[in-house]
């Protein structure tokens, strides 16, 4: 073996080694990362939101609607269980939550409903074609179906895990429960 395969053979294997020692997520991940689609929309703060502006946190990236009976409400508590968990360290994550349904819900309306689950919460909302294409961007779904007088919109309801490098490394599906969230939290901020 010469000296530059043995050079290539023990950095291949440390490179390994590292991997094996990290903890493995409980999500679905993106192997490889890439990089998290942007976004520049509304924010329920005023403003715009982008995910840029948070580069050196975790991002929990959600898509959901105020309006929502059951699935949104559960997926917003269990990350806020999840953040009250974290402790100290919930400084370090961001929940995004990007409405479906941009009719109803307002900066002001989602500023609101996501104060409810925790004050830290931040909700995006645009124009329905802005929209769209971050849905796009993600491969989200949202279909919405009349009811009566009124509708709801069905939606895909996985959450996106974004590193402090802008970079997409997971996917939670719906129904996990806080401390997946926590493990996963916690193996993106030890990095």
């Amino acid at each position: 073996m010469s000296i530059g395969s043995a050079i290539a053979a023990a950095l291949l294997w440390s490179i390994c080694a590292v991997a094996a020692d990290r903890p493995a997520l409980k999500a679905g991940v993106f192997e490889p990362p890439r990089p998290a689609p942007e976004l520049s929309l509304e924010a329920s703060t005023g403003g715009t939101l982008s995910l840029a502006d948070y580069r050196d946190k975790v991002v929990l990236l959600g898509f959901g609607f105020t309006s929502c009976p059951e699935v949104c409400p559960t997926t917003l508590a269990v990350l806020a269980q999840a953040r009250k968990r974290l402790g100290a360290q919930a400084d370090q994550v961001q929940v995004v939550y990007v409405t479906v349904d941009p009719q109803r819900d307002t900066a002001e309306r989602m500023r609101a409903y996501l104060k409810g689950f925790d004050p830290t919460f931040l909700g995006g909302t645009g124009t329905p074609a802005q929209l769209e294409a971050v849905r796009k961007n993600y491969g989200v779904m949202a279909e919405r179906k009349n009811i009566g007088n009124s509708y709801t919109v069905g939606h895909s309801s996985s959450v996106y895990l974004i590193d402090r490098k802008g970079l997409l490394r997971a996917m939670m599906p719906y129904g996990r429960l806080p401390d997946d969230y926590v493990h996963d939290l916690r193996v993106l901020l030890s990095e």
